[in-house]
């Protein structure tokens, strides 16, 4: 019986990494990246989202929950792992432990981020393009998201490797193979637009 309850939590801590944290992760960098074309466009942008019907119950059940079990669940799964990359050195082994790494500094980042702009809303603050430029005017700050949106866009990337196995879509070596190639392209593309957006508000 403990088997099959661990068995159907990893599912669900897979399924909830990609839909809908994974979702969102994509929604957000999006909206950010409307940064790029200034301070007008981006605001807009922010408005629309805080704008939608709904917005705290969605916030709850498709992200805040989501994600609390996929981080818990995670930091189980990460110090219950046997990393053997220190005899192993394949490239799978890394990707393993490098997954469980990011995983902990993705929940530090999040953690973090919601602390400088969510909490600081629901405490009167406004966010804003103007927000983000006095976050990352510090360049301990920058230096920090830099390295928490790759650390999450890698998280992102390589889960998806491992949950199109968990859920039997990569079954043989060639299709497994052609998905490392698909996570490699995510990682690049979403890392682009997290740090090309966080680099706009620098002025």
């Amino acid at each position: 019986m403990s088997n099959n309850r661990e068995f159907f939590y990893r599912k669900l801590h897979s399924l909830l990494g990609v839909i809908p944290v994974g979702a969102f992760l994509i929604v957000h960098l999006t909206v950010n990246y409307f940064a790029v074309r200034g301070p007008e466009a981006y605001n807009q942008a922010v408005a629309v989202m805080e704008g939608l019907p709904y917005r705290y119950f969605m916030e709850l059940t498709l992200i805040l929950i989501p994600i609390i079990f996929h981080a818990v669940y995670g930091l189980y799964i990460a110090f219950q792992a046997r990393n053997n990359t220190a005899t192993y050195g394949y490239f799978r082994n890394w990707m393993f432990r490098l997954q469980r790494i990011s995983g902990v500094l993705v929940l530090i980042f999040v953690t973090w981020h919601v602390w400088e702009t969510r909490l600081a809303a629901a405490f009167g603050a406004e966010v804003n393009f103007n927000m983000m430029v006095e976050i990352v005017e510090n360049p301990v700050a920058l230096i920090a998201y830099i390295i928490g949106i790759t650390a999450t866009t890698f998280h992102f990337a390589n889960g998806l490797w491992s949950f199109a196995i968990t859920w039997g879509i990569t079954v043989t070596p060639r299709s497994q193979k052609v998905m490392q190639y698909i996570a490699l392209a995510v990682f690049l593309g979403l890392t682009f637009v997290g740090i090309r957006s966080i680099l706009a508000f620098v002025g």
